[in-house]
């Protein structure tokens, strides 16, 4: 058996290869930022050429440092950001347009007449998802409609749309295979949780093509290979999965009612609900985790548009910080708020509100509030987001939360760990790897070859970091979460 499974991590801002051995450990790591593109307020593009040369060019980087050549690696796994949107042609394999972020709110309008047509319950009872600009439907629809002859092309077979793990793997094998697998599908709006397939009725619906779509496979198995010259040995590629279910099996959320919080751009909560799809009614996704060996776990999935990025705009839109680290610094330097609540919906609020014309506010700010005030309501912004999310799914399931798993960037923040144990009421748990991401995506393509041989095998491998236990009183942590459900009325008046 060859000694490493490595992970491809493409996200909404880097692109990362990962190099893991049998126990789970990271051996070697590669990162490469790559350009944002803002055409216009709300828009959000990437150049699919940069995703590819950024994503390739950290694997030989990974390969370098490792000192290995790619016939020691023994397969490949996929984790992306999952609704963006790509669309090129089968020919050339050159993309018609930028890559449509899964950020980018210029297909609002598009969603609203669906709405309004009363199809909304149409589409959550077949996909699970609510309508909005944040799935890859209408964004594709989009490019269709917006980029000269794209229609046509469609039309006559020409073209192939995919997610980025579907580009990705259409580069790495020079156009030979064309599938993305079931948790990436699940993101797109036109794919049915119940039949497990693109589902015609929507697709007519929104006048999109079933020649377009790529083939949906399962999240562990043998795709196909890397083509021959790439990498000077052919790999198997071997897993797939959307970057938070595959940070879900990376954090071994493999029972249900198992809850992990990845703190990345945004925040993306994931309830494992086991073998059957939960419905939500409090607009909560409905999703499928992973499929594996036939048999398809779901999940239910609350998105955070804005965590991790209000601390960026902390530095580079206020300038209050030199380094995102420094936000705990700064926070710190005050005991709590002062009142000051910061409601970030610089795109809108995600779950559970769905309000795509709320707008960012912070409230409460007097004449003694300060920089570590606002750097403090910032941090605290993302722990009462996650903990409405969470309210969102115990209602939902009906099931107990004993711990959240959680991981990301911000999740070495300490400051906000312990609020966020406290905000819920319940221990926060952080695993000694936190790259769970590309771990999930290496686990799922281990399994595939054979690399490890069971779930429960991956689930001895994860290890405790540290445990925040909370120490706020329930009627301190009921008083702060009225006061933040204030700020959010604000927020959504705008």
């Amino acid at each position: 058996m060859s000694r490493y499974i490595l992970a491809l991590d493409q996200g909404t801002t880097s692109s990362r290869a990962i190099a893991f051995d049998l126990a789970g450990n990271i051996c070697a790591i590669a990162q490469k930022e790559f350009t944002q593109h803002f055409p216009q307020p709300g828009w959000v593009e990437h150049d699919p050429n940069e995703i590819w040369s950024s994503q390739i060019g950290v694997v030989n980087e990974a390969l370098a440092r490792l000192g290995i050549h790619a016939s020691d690696l023994a397969a490949i796994g996929i984790t992306n950001q999952r609704e963006t949107t790509i669309l090129w042609d089968r020919t050339t394999g050159q993309p018609l347009h930028h890559a449509i972020v899964w950020q980018d709110r210029r297909t609002a309008p598009d969603a609203e007449p669906l709405q309004a047509a009363g199809h909304t319950s149409l589409f959550q009872s077949k996909t699970g998802l609510v309508i909005d600009a944040y799935f890859s439907a209408t964004k594709l629809k989009w490019l269709l409609d917006h980029v000269p002859d794209a229609r046509a092309k469609a039309n006559r077979g020409e073209l192939a749309f995919g997610t980025v793990d579907t580009w990705l793997i259409w580069k790495l094998t020079e156009g030979a295979l064309h599938v993305t697998d079931h948790s990436n599908a699940s993101r797109t709006l036109l794919y049915n949780i119940h039949t497990h397939d693109w589902d015609d009725e929507l697709l007519e619906l929104l006048n999109i093509p079933r020649s377009l779509l790529p083939q949906i496979r399962s999240s562990s198995e043998v795709y196909g290979y890397t083509a021959a010259g790439l990498l000077g040995a052919q790999v198997a590629i071997a897993g797939i999965a959307g970057d938070q279910q595959a940070a879900t099996f990376g954090q071994a959320a493999l029972t249900r009612g198992t809850v992990k919080n990845t703190y990345g751009t945004g925040c993306f909560i994931v309830m494992n609900t086991g073998d059957a799809p939960m419905p939500s009614a409090h607009q909560l996704l409905t999703t499928v985790a992973w499929q594996l060996q036939g048999h398809t776990t779901y999940a239910l999935e609350g998105s955070v548009f804005i965590a991790g990025a209000v601390v960026q705009w902390l530095r580079d839109g206020l300038g209050i910080i030199k380094t995102s680290a420094d936000v705990e610094t700064l926070a710190s330097q005050v005991s709590d708020n002062g009142g000051v609540y910061f409601v970030p919906a610089f795109v809108g609020l995600g779950a559970p509100h769905w309000d795509s014309h709320a707008r960012g506010t912070i409230v409460g700010l007097t004449r003694g509030s300060t920089a570590a005030h606002i750097a403090r309501a910032a941090l605290e912004s993302i722990a009462y987001q996650t903990a409405d999310v969470i309210d969102a799914m115990r209602q939902d399931s009906g099931l107990p939360l004993p711990e959240l798993r959680v991981d990301g960037g911000a999740a070495r923040n300490d400051l906000l760990m312990q609020f966020q144990a406290d905000i819920l009421g319940v221990p926060v748990v952080r695993p000694q790897v936190t790259e769970t991401t590309a771990l999930g995506a290496a686990y799922l393509a281990g399994l595939a070859i054979g690399y490890w041989h069971s779930t429960d095998e991956i689930a001895q491998q994860w290890q405790c970091d540290r445990r925040f236990e909370p120490t706020m009183s329930a009627d301190q942590r009921a008083s702060l979460r009225s006061a933040w459900q204030g700020a959010i009325a604000q927020a959504r008046l705008q």
